[in-house]
């Protein structure tokens, strides 16, 4: 990962977390795995490099973790958005998406 990824990435860690979260609860490797296969190779996040940001999250109000027993019979902690999560996460995709046009419109792409 280049050094503008990296940025780009730690810029937008809160909204990918909370974008995993979207649809249903999930624990932390979970979450790990399902951002690292919609990156499709352009970042990889290690195990590791979420706890802190999804102990800050909860911490925010934005997700609410329980621990749960899964199938394998061992307990995880699960985290799912609070409706100030879901909030923060459709904005934060607002100013995304509106910062993603000014950048192909001051770039120069075709389809801005």
């Amino acid at each position: 990962m280049t050094a503008g990824n990296k940025e780009l990435v730690g810029a937008s860690t809160a909204i990918l977390i909370l974008g995993a979260l979207r649809e249903r609860p999930s624990y932390g490797y979970e979450i790990v795995r399902q951002i690292n296969r919609e990156a499709g190779g352009i970042f990889t996040w290690q195990e590791g490099t979420i706890y802190p940001l999804l102990h800050k999250l909860e911490k925010q109000g934005l997700v609410r973790a329980k621990w749960e027993e899964s199938t394998e019979g061992r307990k995880r902690k699960y985290y799912s958005l609070t409706p100030d999560g879901r909030a923060a996460l459709e904005e934060g995709a607002r100013q995304w998406e509106s910062f993603h046009r000014i950048i192909l419109r001051l770039a120069g792409a075709s389809h801005a």
